[in-house]
Formats: C-alpha cells, structure tokens, sequence
C-alpha cells in the first residue's frame, strides 16, 4: 500500500506550482491595486495628473481576484475559517472523519465554483462590458470565481489525499 503512496507522492510539485503561482498572483494584484489606487488619489488633488476614470472598476476587479484567490491558497495552509475549538475534547477518528467531511464539501463548493463561474463568465460576463473602459468584457470581472475554484479543487484533491494517506498508513501499521 505504501507503493502506491510514494507514486501519487510524486504529484506533490503539481500542487507546490500551483500553490506558487496563485500567491504569486495575489501579490501581482495587490501591487497594482495600490499602485492604481495612489495613482488615482494623486489624481484628484494634483492638478497636472490625471485621474483615471477607469481606476474605480479596476481596483474592485482587482480585489475580487484576490479575495478568491487567497481564500483557496488558505485551504493549502489549513488556515481557513474553521471550528476547532471542540476538537482536543473529541475523538481523533471523529475529529479526522469531520475534517475529510469538511474536504468534501468544500470539494463540492470548488467544483460549483468552476463549472457556474465559468457559465457567467462566458455568457453574462462576455455580454457586458466596463462602464468606464468600454472595450474590455466583463468577463475578466467574472474569471476569478473559476480560476479560484480550479485551485480550490487542487488544493482539496492534496488535503483529501493527505487525509487518507494518514488513515491507510496508521491501518497498515497496526
């Protein structure tokens, strides 16, 4: 059984990548939010710049893109909301059965998360466009909602996987 567990273990850069790219797409997002913002608040008491009418839309797409984000990165760490207070008072069988629950459904959430992200970003969102940047589709305003469900599903395919590695190598052991 422990065979099995070193190949899938060889998956695990799969999920480092991913993991490194979602943050490194937050840190990209909140350097252009500020950088926009600035640039904007600049705008309005500084007469010679100019103050973008686009800025308002951008930066709101922009932390709509990482508040999704970053919630599926806090699934990899463990770092999401969650009740634990009872869980030293309970049995680790329940404790362990409650969080592979807790994966499932959150699974579950990740998948509708893809599949009805990506139906209204390709129809609602590809109909409309920006108020203030006519040229660009609203699509972009609706893409985060997919892409964060597609890290979600990576990052709860590793926990699940974790899980169950540590219930079938503890079963082995006895």
């Amino acid at each position: 059984m422990e065979g099995i567990f070193r190949v899938v273990d060889k998956i695990r850069p799969v999920y480092d990548v991913t993991y490194k790219f979602m943050l490194f797409l937050c840190k990209l997002f909140l350097v252009a939010d500020i950088l926009i913002t600035c640039f904007s608040v600049i705008g309005r008491y500084v007469s010679f710049i100019p103050d973008p009418a686009w800025s308002e839309e951008v930066v709101l797409t922009l932390m709509s893109y990482m508040a999704v984000l970053s919630a599926a990165l806090a699934i990899r760490r463990g770092s999401h909301i969650r009740m634990t207070a009872l869980d030293t008072y309970l049995p680790k069988k329940l404790v362990k059965t409650l969080d592979i629950l807790n994966d499932v459904f959150v699974f579950g959430l990740a998948i509708a998360m893809l599949v009805v992200g990506w139906q209204y970003a390709t129809t609602l969102g590809s109909k409309g466009c920006y108020v203030s940047m006519p040229s660009v589709s609203r699509f972009w305003m609706y893409l985060p909602i997919p892409l964060a469900g597609l890290a979600m599903i990576v990052f709860e395919l590793e926990s699940l996987y974790t899980h169950i590695k540590s219930i079938v190598l503890k079963e082995d052991s006895k």
